[in-house]
């Protein structure tokens, strides 16, 4: 299916020279003269390779059928990352750098958005808060203002992020997972 280039976004896939890519970042740039471009930064699914590609906005590129699915994160062994569909019951191992930075944040139980080409896993979506619970933080400093001033914490999955002065080690905290950034404390 042919679709304008501008109209790209993170994780879509496209169909390159019968190949398929899996957009890392998407960008459209409009300089004050000339033509606008779509910046993408995409990695070929076959064998994990890096490209970078410029095209006009309005130009149509090729965008291959892929079919998401919610799929529950099962574990993690030496064969990779195990999921199930739900409604099927049927289990897909996901290869470790297809799931890349959402290693850390997967929770047992938890659901999913996996993107399939003909079977083949190509790129997983997770639900865009999670809560964990803090292991190691500075302590609170008596006198200290409530103002933007954070401290270094590390989560209960290994990351390092930045928490309010008032929040403790053993508080539980939504965490973005885009980006790993401090929400707010958990209502659990």
């Amino acid at each position: 299916m042919k679709v304008i280039a501008s109209t790209l976004r993170k994780g879509n896939v496209v169909d390159k020279d019968g190949k398929l890519y899996v957009i890392l970042t998407a960008e459209n740039i409009h300089p004050g003269k000339g033509t606008p471009v779509t910046q993408l930064d995409m990695r070929r699914i076959t064998d994990g390779v890096k490209v970078s590609e410029r095209y006009r906005t309005t130009e149509q590129v090729e965008r291959a059928f892929v079919e998401d699915r919610e799929h529950t994160f099962l574990y993690k062994d030496g064969e990779g990352f195990h999921f199930m569909n739900p409604e099927s019951y049927e289990q897909l191992a996901v290869p470790e750098d297809v799931v890349g930075d959402a290693a850390p944040y997967l929770q047992e139980g938890m659901a999913v958005m996996l993107s399939t080409h003909n079977g083949v896993p190509l790129t997983i979506e997770l639900p865009a808060r999670v809560t964990l619970e803090i292991i190691e933080t500075e302590p609170v400093t008596k006198g200290q203002t409530a103002s933007s001033s954070y401290k270094p914490a590390i989560l209960s999955n290994g990351v390092k992020t930045t928490v309010p002065p008032h929040i403790q080690t053993g508080t539980r905290v939504v965490i973005m997972t885009a980006d790993g950034s401090y929400v707010e404390r958990a209502k659990d």
